[in-house]
């Protein structure tokens, strides 16, 4: 038996990616929302409505990798929940890649033609996601709307300073989202201000979830 050791080599392969679209195809404003972990795009997407409702179009990509929510580890049948997630902490850089070049894609073939304005919003674990897309990507937002989690602590502002200081960034967070503590909100307000990053910060009185009526606030 060789004495070496097992090794893993990347191979790119092909995948078929999931985005939800919503609202009028000709809009000229429009929003991608990034959704958390264990949701679904499709769902997801339906918080959006207040939106839809003036004229905007919402898209909606859904992470590359679902998974059953159950954990019992038996088959499952149609009624089973299913969740989506946009990477672990397995070959995570690899994962991070892969997210970026595909949201590069929902930038370029998934807006409305006619569009004038773009806001980038991520949820909970799609708070790391557009934050990152925003540093290393290729689409240019107007608007990132930070909703329900923190920024991701190895990402450095000081080296994308440039990129985040383009777009009008915005933090929101719940009064009483257990998920988004206020110490945690304070660190990034620091890191943010540390790196000469112009920031609003808004909350809504709910949880840990999207609130209809502050969104329509930043329509």
């Amino acid at each position: 038996m060789s004495g070496s050791e097992p090794s893993a080599a990347p191979l790119e392969v092909l995948r078929t990616a999931r985005v939800w679209t919503w609202g009028p195809a000709e809009a000229r404003d429009a929003w991608i929302v990034l959704h958390g972990y264990r949701q679904l795009a499709g769902r997801f997407l339906r918080r959006f409505a207040p939106l839809v409702d003036q004229g905007v179009r919402v898209v909606a990509p859904e992470g590359l990798s679902r998974f059953y929510l159950d954990d019992d580890g038996g088959p499952h049948g149609p009624e089973a929940r299913i969740g989506a997630t946009w990477m672990t902490r397995e070959d995570r850089d690899a994962e991070i890649r892969d997210y970026v070049r595909y949201l590069d894609r929902v930038w370029q073939e998934r807006l409305p033609a006619a569009v004038e304005r773009v806001t980038v919003l991520g949820f909970s674990q799609g708070v790391h996601t557009a934050a990152r897309w925003l540093s290393f990507g290729r689409g240019a937002p107007a608007r990132l709307v930070l909703w329900g989690a923190g920024l991701p602590g190895d990402l450095d502002l000081d080296a994308v300073q440039p990129r985040w200081r383009e777009v009008d960034v915005v933090l929101v967070h719940g009064a009483s989202d257990p998920a988004h503590p206020q110490a945690a909100r304070a660190r990034d307000d620091a890191r943010l201000r540390g790196a000469g990053i112009a920031f609003r910060r808004l909350e809504h009185p709910g949880g840990h979830r999207i609130d209809a009526d502050l969104l329509r606030t930043l329509r």
